[in-house]
């Protein structure tokens, strides 16, 4: 294992080593591994909805050895022991991805988690082992190679936000309302604490990815009490805290908290099918300037250290119309975001790192067992409006305008997140939770009557050597850490 001097701490705003040497953590997210995101791996809707439907058509046994043997909201007498773990969850990381991404000159991987893993909702005060396998796994493969990781807690009961990417099924963050909600999870990083204290290549805990605190202080309230227990337990690590309203706003904070990290989310509308294309006129590059400053304001004025937790593009596919022209555009907005980033001389981490085609620096082959099985699902999704609106405008845009007439447009910017708009709250409410629980059984169907044999070969479509990688991406990447390929 590469030598290592010491925790990683806050200096002013700088992150240092035990040595004092100045440590700047660049890399991506495991995005749909150790915490599912539809778009990533294809299912529709909210993870803990997709393994209940997987689960009803592939029974107890089946189930697990698609995934593996990690108790995800199962009783432990459901665990089927008859296969070894060498499924899903292995084959997305495994010791090839640390060497792939150390390659590259990346040195931090950011691992997103479901809160699942580690508690029942049922039976919230035991913590589960499991949890802990899975993830020291990707550690010690990510160490071996000299990568740093965080610890992202993705979910939380009740759900942080209002997006399906907290896993609540829900429209609003009830984890807000409810102090047991916050006591469990406070509790369940207790002991993720205590796990990992004495381990240094793990840079630190970001406690809470995006949070949505409609009232703009029970997060700061949150984030002080579990600061507190955390340092009892664990004195050394860096806790890495997102803004409020998806990480984007600092306009409730009012003080920082000793050997913390602040962070931001910056993702550019112009990386997306409905934004603006990317042409790097000087009035776009003072946009993306403008967009950072604004984010970074409160870093700035308390002087401590930044980290842009996510951004990226996406990226569309061959057989799309102009699909490298825009894929070239793309490439350019994040090569542009990573010259400020790098001027500022701040910590990032790019969403994602494998996935199924849109955004990742590893992709599934179209012409592996996964792609091939679920292709007909996908193009549904697409024409539902999975990736944009062009299928369903017609559809959506006058029930958008019957309520925007019905419905005073004072009281229509009441709902938290304001800049979501009306439109915004209609597509989550209706497509990311209606449409996409009813698809979630379809989606499952397609695992029908299939042989332990067949699961594995699908679970494998995500092993590196299956997969393909997006070459321009990887390549900013290396330009950016200084590597030549």
């Amino acid at each position: 294992m590469p030598e290592i001097h010491g925790y990683l701490r806050v200096r002013g705003t700088d992150v240092v080593d035990e040595d004092g040497n100045k440590v700047i953590l660049k890399g991506a997210a495991t995005g749909g591994h150790t915490n599912m995101e539809n778009f990533i791996t294809g299912y529709p809707g909210h993870e803990h909805e997709m393994r209940k439907a997987l689960l009803e058509v592939l029974g107890k046994e089946k189930y697990e050895f698609f995934f593996e043997k990690v108790s995800f909201k199962l009783p432990a007498r459901l665990i089927c022991n008859a296969h070894p773990p060498t499924q899903f969850l292995e084959y997305f990381f495994t010791s090839s991805d640390a060497k792939l991404f150390a390659s590259l000159g990346l040195n931090c991987l950011r691992i997103p988690l479901n809160h699942r893993y580690f508690m029942d909702d049922l039976n919230p005060s035991v913590i589960k082992p499991e949890g802990f396998k899975l993830v020291d796994r990707i550690v010690e493969a990510c160490a071996a190679e000299g990568l740093y990781t965080i610890l992202d807690m993705h979910t939380f009961p009740g759900g942080q936000n209002q997006g399906w990417h907290s896993d609540s099924g829900l429209h609003r963050a009830l984890f807000w309302e409810y102090q047991d909600l916050q006591d469990r999870a406070t509790n369940m990083w207790v002991e993720i604490a205590k796990h990992y204290a004495g381990n240094k290549w793990v840079a630190g805990y970001n406690p809470m990815n995006e949070p949505g605190d409609p009232d703009h202080y029970h997060l700061q309230k949150w984030y002080a009490v579990v600061e507190k227990a955390i340092r009892e337990v664990d004195p050394h690590h860096i806790l890495w805290l997102d803004g409020n309203t998806y990480s984007m706003d600092f306009s409730g904070f009012k003080d920082v908290l000793p050997n913390c990290v602040y962070a931001i989310h910056d993702y550019s509308n112009m990386g997306f099918p409905a934004g603006q294309p990317y042409d790097g006129t000087d009035e776009q590059k003072q946009i993306l300037r403008k967009q950072y400053e604004r984010k970074v304001e409160f870093m700035r004025e308390h002087k401590v250290p930044i980290w842009n937790g996510e951004f990226g593009p996406v990226y569309a596919s061959p057989g799309e119309d102009n699909y490298e022209t825009i894929n070239q555009q793309r490439y350019n907005l994040l090569g542009e975001q990573l010259s400020i980033y790098k001027q500022d001389q701040i910590h990032w981490s790019i969403w994602l790192y494998k996935d199924i085609g849109f955004q990742g620096m590893v992709y599934t082959n179209p012409d592996s067992a996964y792609m091939r099985l679920l292709q007909p699902f996908f193009a549904k999704k697409k024409r539902l409006g999975g990736r944009d609106d062009t299928h369903v405008k017609h559809i959506y845009d006058p029930l958008i305008q019957h309520l925007k007439e019905e419905i005073p447009e004072q009281f229509q910017r009441r709902r938290y997140p304001q800049h979501w708009g009306l439109e915004g709250h209609v597509h989550r409410v209706v497509r990311e939770l209606l449409v996409s629980e009813l698809l979630t059984y379809e989606y499952a169907s397609y695992f029908e009557g299939k042989t332990t044999e067949e699961l594995d070969e699908l679970a494998a479509s995500f092993k590196l050597e299956n997969c393909l990688k997006r070459d321009g991406l990887n390549r900013i990447l290396q330009e950016d850490a200084g590597i030549t390929a």
